[in-house]
């Protein structure tokens, strides 16, 4: 395999490798990227020729990485963090920042630690935009990418290379009509499984800890109902027999007319902020993860509830 020159290379053909590697699909990171599948072949192409490696080996109807690709897109990381920080203005002020971060999450977040977060950014610092985009169960590959800069998750991840701080805990509860004569009851394990479900699914393959919890106890529950998200749960709900099973802080959120009721299945969850070394030595970053933090920190005490806990950070 004929080498070409090292220094033809661009950080955009790096970060397609990376990419690629993160999505393990051609196909998969053109779409991250907003170009055709043949861009990022001929892109893995120039790569193989400069690495002398194959880079991906074809498995299946998949590709896997080499050794030597693995090698090789850790060392990008590094290289695309330290660019990072170059680019940056040596200081840096709150009120006159002017920039864009991508923030990885999925409904819970947006509706639980957004509103607060947004509201103190718009008062402190009103030139950082926020760019959302739902995570689903691929927020690490996102931030590990570079197409996100944070996740805001209770998928946990134990790999190496991403920091982490646990904003706060969590537990499922159940909602349901106030007139529901089961909003008057403690919920038994029985009682709950033989209830009529509306079952929020969130559209992925993940399924939320609850159900995982009350099968691994031997139960099940056929849900009557089921919807990608609690949006519009208060109106499925109202006037009905049926039940849902929610997290706690959502829960919270749902209008006079919705009961709440402990679960026999509570599942308690951590949610988390996620990053990686591209951002980690970021003074807007390192304001900006401390702004969420003290978000989430306010956001615990207004919802004190007993199982909750505030963060903590590992590095």
């Amino acid at each position: 395999m004929q080498k070409n020159d090292p220094l033809s290379l661009d950080f955009a053909a790096l970060r397609t490798l990376s990419i690629v590697y993160a999505k393990g699909s051609f196909s998969a990171a053109a779409a991250e990227l907003r170009v055709n599948q043949s861009t990022v072949s001929y892109t893995i192409e120039r790569l193989r020729r400069v690495f002398g490696d194959p880079l991906f080996l074809r498995q299946g109807s998949g590709i896997t990485p080499t050794l030597r690709c693995e090698e090789i897109v850790g060392g990008i990381d590094r290289v695309l963090a330290d660019f990072a920080l170059l680019t940056e203005p040596a200081s840096f002020d709150p009120e006159t920042a002017r920039a864009a971060v991508t923030i990885s999450c999925n409904y819970y977040e947006r509706v639980v630690i957004l509103p607060q977060l947004v509201r103190r950014l718009r008062q402190l610092a009103p030139g950082i935009t926020l760019h959302l985009v739902q995570s689903l169960v691929e927020g690490h590959d996102h931030i590990r990418s570079g197409s996100s800069a944070l996740l805001l998750s209770p998928v946990k991840n134990e790999e190496s290379g991403f920091f982490t701080r646990t904003l706060f805990s969590d537990r499922y509860v159940c909602v349901m009509d106030a007139e529901n004569p089961l909003a008057g009851r403690t919920l038994t394990k029985e009682s709950f499984c033989q209830a009529s479900h509306v079952t929020v699914v969130y559209g992925s393959a993940w399924q939320s800890f609850y159900l995982s919890e009350l099968q691994r106890e031997g139960y099940r529950l056929t849900p009557q109902v089921t919807i990608p998200s609690p949006e519009n749960l208060p109106d499925l709900l109202a006037g009905s027999e049926m039940i849902s099973t929610i997290p706690y802080r959502v829960a919270r959120k749902m209008p006079a007319n919705i009961a709440l009721v402990e679960c026999p299945f509570p599942a308690p969850f951590e949610v988390s902020m996620y990053w990686t070394t591209r951002t980690h030595h970021s003074e807007m970053h390192r304001w900006l993860r401390g702004l969420i933090g003290q978000a989430a920190t306010e956001i615990d005490r207004a919802d004190a509830s007993p199982g909750l806990t505030e963060g903590r950070i590992i590095e």
